[in-house]
C-alpha cells in the first residue's frame, strides 16, 4: 500500500471525506483561538457544560422538525444562550458557586436532551445528537459550519485584544474602561456559536474535543498567546485529519477516532514536557 493510497486518495476519491476533512479545518481555525482563551481563563469546564447545554434545544427541536439543519442548530443555540445567561445571573445574584452551576447544567441538559430524543426518536436518532456524524455531512451542514467558523472568526479579529487582555488581568481592562461583563457575555456566545456548528459533526457528547484537546496540548509548548493559538489549530487540523483516516482504513466512527487523534496528541504533547524536564532534573542531580 502507498503513501498517496494511504494517506491521500481516501479524500481525492471520495466527496465525503473531503466535506469532512474541510468541516474539521474550519472547525480547528475557530475552535482553536476559543480554546485557548477558554483555558487561559480556567474555564475548561464552562465549555465542556456548553456543549451538553445545546443538546436539549437540539432535541426539542428534533421532535418538531425531525433532522431539520436550520431547526437543530437554532434550537441548540437557544439553549446554549440561555444556560450562559442563568450562568451569569446565576453567580452573580445567587448564593451558589459558579461550580455548582455548572454542575447542575451539565447533568440537566444531559438528562432532559436524552429524555426528549427518546420520547419520540429512536436509538439510532438519540445516537446521532450524542455523537453526530462527521462522514455524513452534506453540503448544506458544511456550508453552515464553514459560515459559523468565519462569523467566530471575524468576531474574535475585532475584540480579540480585549478578551485577550481580560483572561490575564480583568481589573486592568476594567481601569481602562473596558465592560468586563460585556466582553465575558461576548466570548461565551462565540463559544455557544462554535459549539452549534461542531455538533454538526461531532454530537453533543465530543462537541468540545476540537475546543479543548487541541488548546490544552499547545499549553504544553507554549507560553504566549500567538504560539498557544497557532499550535491549537495546528493540532486540531491534524487531529481530524488522523482521526479521519483512521476512520476510513478501519472502518470505525469518525467522531470517536478524531476524539483519539486529538488525545494522543495531548498525551505526548504532556509526556513529551515532562520527560524533558526529567532528565534535565536527572542531569542537574549528576552535576552536583
Amino acid at each position: 500500500m502507498s503513501l498517496w493510497s494511504t494517506l491521500v486518495a481516501p479524500f481525492s476519491e471520495y466527496a465525503f471525506m473531503r466535506s469532512a476533512l474541510v468541516a474539521c479545518m474550519a472547525l480547528a481555525v475557530a475552535s482553536g483561538p476559543l480554546g485557548t482563551l477558554l483555558l487561559l481563563r480556567r474555564m475548561g469546564l464552562v465549555g465542556d457544560v456548553l456543549s451538553h447545554a445545546v443538546m436539549p434545544g437540539a432535541a426539542i427541536g428534533f421532535t418538531l422538525a425531525g433532522s431539520s439543519l436550520a431547526v437543530l442548530s437554532a434550537g441548540g443555540l437557544v439553549t446554549g444562550i440561555a444556560v450562559v445567561a442563568f450562568m451569569i445571573l446565576g453567580t452573580r445574584f445567587g448564593a451558589q458557586r459558579e461550580d455548582s452551576s455548572l454542575a447542575a447544567f451539565y447533568f440537566a441538559s444531559i438528562g432532559l436532551g436524552v429524555l426528549i430524543v427518546s420520547l419520540r426518536g429512536t436509538n439510532l436518532d438519540l445516537m446521532h445528537v450524542l455523537l453526530g456524524t462527521v462522514l455524513a455531512i452534506d453540503v448544506q451542514a458544511l456550508v453552515l459550519i464553514v459560515a459559523v467558523a468565519s462569523v467566530v472568526v471575524a468576531v474574535l479579529a475585532l475584540i480579540f485584544r480585549p478578551i485577550a487582555l481580560q483572561s490575564f488581568d480583568p481589573a486592568f481592562l476594567r481601569t481602562m474602561g473596558g465592560s468586563d461583563s460585556a466582553y465575558r457575555a461576548i466570548f461565551l456566545v462565540l463559544v455557544v456559536l462554535d459549539l452549534v456548528a461542531g455538533f454538526q459533526a461531532f454530537g453533543t457528547l465530543l462537541a468540545g474535543v476540537p475546543l479543548l484537546l487541541p488548546a490544552a496540548a499547545a499549553r504544553c509548548w507554549a507560553q504566549r498567546i500567538g504560539p498557544l493559538v497557532g499550535l491549537s489549530i495546528g493540532f486540531g487540523m491534524a487531529a481530524g485529519y488522523v482521526g479521519l483516516l483512521v476512520s476510513y482504513h478501519l472502518n470505525v466512527p469518525s467522531g470517536p477516532a478524531i476524539a483519539c487523534a486529538a488525545a494522543l496528541v495531548y498525551a505526548v504533547s504532556a509526556l513529551v514536557p515532562a520527560s524533558r524536564a526529567l532528565v534535565a532534573a536527572f542531569n542537574a542531580t549528576r552535576a552536583t
